[in-house]
């Protein structure tokens, strides 16, 4: 399956310059995790988490109004393309050491497209197994009624026997 079916083309940005503070305050307001940081072209140049601004600005002592995203962002984030498959984007973020939960999506001129988040994914992928097990319920009820009438009480015990070598 293509990223593009899974990733979010609406993204919340920052840019280096700016300050933490209003940064921070729009995370909240938005209710997200991250801002991808992006230069002028909107190529993105780095993200910053609610756990950069906690380890990086709070537990350092910094003054927040004083402090620049520049300052605090994690530089050079790892990227996909839109075409990159889902399964290749979630080996990137389950294999990569330090692990992180999202990855901006790029278009062909390496501008910020949207981003690939592993709760995306993992909803998009609950929702399509979700919907595989409504294909099967339906074309299987017979199995169900067979099981509904206590046939599995007579088919178990006699597989147990013949497991155990038992001629009863």
């Amino acid at each position: 399956m293509p990223a593009k079916r899974i990733y979010r083309e609406e993204v919340e940005v920052a840019t280096a310059d700016e300050g933490v503070r209003e940064a921070a305050r729009r995370m909240r307001d938005r209710r997200v995790g991250a801002l991808i940081v992006v230069d002028k072209r909107r190529r993105p140049i780095g993200i910053l988490t609610d756990r950069d601004l906690a380890l990086r600005v709070l537990a350092e002592g910094r003054d927040p109004a004083a402090t620049r995203v520049v300052d605090a962002m994690t530089e050079r984030p790892v990227v996909i393309s839109e075409e990159t498959s889902t399964e290749a984007a979630l080996a990137l973020l389950s294999t990569r050491v330090p692990r992180f939960r999202r990855l901006p999506v790029v278009d062909h001129a390496g501008r910020l497209a949207g981003v690939f988040t592993i709760d995306d994914a993992l909803a998009r992928i609950a929702a399509e197994l979700a919907s595989i097990d409504r294909v099967i319920q339906g074309e299987a009820p017979f199995i169900m009624d067979g099981l509904a009438q206590g046939e599995i009480t007579k088919a178990v015990p006699t597989a147990v026997r013949r497991i155990k070598g038992s001629s009863t």
